[in-house]
């Protein structure tokens, strides 16, 4: 049977198990829309290509699967490369599908024409273009391959109109089945041996392909062994939380103590992480090349081992191939149970938060969030100062509950809930945002709107760019500029869109306020104003200039 290019396409996705895609219409793909007219894939229209982008990217963190963004040519894909460089850093399975100008008009500079390959070096694992109809399939197996295989992550593929538009008799290709390494006898030999002359060991876990399976063998071992186990930045969910093993995150203003066991430990078995700039803090607690501290790296991506650091012991494997491995390792009589004990201390210690400043306590609202939200409840978050809250005192029991941007993208949080309530309806889907960090998407509300998505927004409203001001006030104390932000009624910007909208002037009124976001069974926002001066848990803006002077 003739088809299209664009049916071509889409069937593909669907054999590979495609059933969410998120998209900003454009002419260039007509065809692909066409095909989508028919298809069981669920089509999700978001208002900004970064939203669809970032929506696509939190699908492949909360499902483990590709996630699927379709955009416009020229500035569709630029505006959408947010969330291709959020889920290369992220080491999340992603494909970008972007329309091309036709292949005749190529190398003129035609009507929004880019070179894909170029645009998206460095920030994808691959970008290139299809060349003929009747390779489609060929070519998206490639992509799926390449997102899915080693340290999943983003794959751009360029649509030339004319080849979606052309027909062809062509038989489909096959699904997608990436082969996964597992480790060697003789690796976890050796590691064995660097646990036995361990006294401070550390386990730190990260993004590189995770899964459910993996983080409970992983902790099984780790509570076995009475191992004390952290987990990389916005990777808090990848194990309970409640175990006697965990002992924090290592992220933006972790806990002294906490960055005091990573520089402090004998040994650091990373399983997964690339140990980058963040859970390191600059790449001080752990020092590139040759670190002081024992390291074994365990990482499905061969590349990704000795890139940074130097182990003593590197390790290729599937991370869930590792973990199953690791549950028959036995290490019995560990010499750092009082190591342990002591960080996980630290960390039970660190949920306590000092009463804040303000009619609007963050500590507190946490504190009831932590007893009120359902085990299997999503949080999301953007990025900026207000997220030191929501990951301090939040606790995560399950996998697939945490979806946030590992890179520090701005306005990431309310796409990824709206991505959070497609793939989980019955699941309470709970942003976290800041007032800048808001307004960079906003729009999508409407979205939530149009797909009836009843997310629920928690607004902190401070009035300025407070990660950056932070920061100018250490470096330029009495030269602001920039970071103040005049913003508009939020509650009443969020009932415009047909959302419940509501100000919390005090704490007390946040449990009832909740509550009735939760029961409107709409998109709700709910805004937190919160003293200007109070930009962290530990930070007071005037604490910052009274030290600069």
């Amino acid at each position: 049977m003739r088809r299209t290019g664009g049916r071509i396409l889409v069937d593909q996705l669907e054999l590979n198990g495609a059933d969410l895609a998120f998209c900003l219409p454009g002419e260039s793909f007509l065809p692909v829309l066409d095909a989508l007219h028919d298809s069981p894939i669920r089509l999700v229209s978001c208002r900004h290509e970064q939203g669809a982008a970032n929506a696509a990217e939190a699908y492949g963190k909360l499902t483990g699967r590709p996630g699927i963004c379709i955009v416009t040519r020229g500035p569709g894909a630029t505006q959408a490369a947010v969330g291709v460089h959020t889920a290369r850093q992220d080491s999340t399975p992603m494909l970008l599908l972007v329309g091309q100008v036709p292949r005749g008009f190529r190398g003129r500079e035609a009507w929004q024409e880019l070179d894909y390959a170029e645009s998206f070096r460095g920030i994808a694992k691959a970008a290139w273009e299809i060349d003929a109809v009747e390779r489609i399939p060929e070519h998206v197996a490639r992509a799926y391959s390449l997102a899915l295989s080693g340290r999943p992550g983003p794959v751009v593929l360029a649509l030339p109109e004319d080849v979606l538009a052309e027909e062809a008799e062509v038989a489909d290709g096959a699904p997608v089945e990436v082969e996964h390494a597992a480790p060697r006898p003789e690796d976890l030999a050796r590691l064995a041996e660097l646990l036995a002359r361990a006294e401070r060991p550390l386990v730190v876990v990260g993004e590189g392909g995770w899964t459910a399976r993996t983080g409970q063998d992983i902790l099984a071992f780790c509570e076995t062994s009475e191992l004390p186990i952290a987990c990389s930045f916005r990777c808090q969910d990848f194990v309970d939380n409640r175990s006697p093993s965990y002992v924090g995150v290592l992220g933006v203003a972790m806990d002294d103590a906490l960055a005091a066991r990573l520089r402090d430990a004998d040994l650091v078995l990373a399983v997964g992480g690339r140990l980058g700039e963040v859970p390191t803090r600059r790449y001080t607690l752990l020092e590139p090349p040759r670190p002081r501290q024992t390291l074994v790296h365990v990482h499905p991506d061969p590349s990704e081992i000795g890139r940074v650091y130097e182990p003593e012991l590197g390790i290729v494997s599937s991370l869930e191939a590792f973990a199953r491995e690791l549950v028959e390792m036995g290490v019995t009589a560990p010499r750092w149970r009082a190591w342990t004990r002591a960080a996980r201390a630290d960390y039970e210690a660190n949920l306590r938060h000092e009463p804040m400043e303000g009619p609007v306590d963050l500590g507190e609202i946490m504190a009831f969030l932590r007893g009120r939200l359902p085990p299997d409840a999503i949080q999301t978050c953007g990025a900026g100062n207000f997220t030191v809250w929501a990951h301090r005192f939040a606790e995560f029991t399950q996998f697939g509950t945490q979806a946030c941007p590992r890179s520090g993208s701005m306005g990431y949080g309310l796409a990824a809930a709206i991505a959070a309530k497609l793939v989980h309806p019955d699941r309470i889907a709970l942003c976290f945002t800041g007032d800048g960090d808001f307004v960079m998407s906003s729009p999508e509300l409407a979205t939530a709107i149009q797909y009836e998505l009843p997310i629920v927004v928690l607004l902190v409203n401070n009035g300025m760019y407070a990660t950056v001001r932070m920061h100018q006030e250490r470096a330029y104390p009495g030269r602001v500029i920039g970071t103040d932000l005049r913003n508009p009624d939020f509650p009443a910007l969020a009932r415009a869109y047909g959302a419940f909208g509501e100000r919390v002037e005090r704490t007390d009124q946040f449990e009832a306020a909740f509550e009735r976001a939760l029961a409107s069974g709409r998109p709700a926002v709910l805004e937190l104003p919160v003293d200007p001066e109070r930009i962290s848990p530990r930070v007071r803006l005037s604490e910052l200039r009274a030290r600069a002077s």
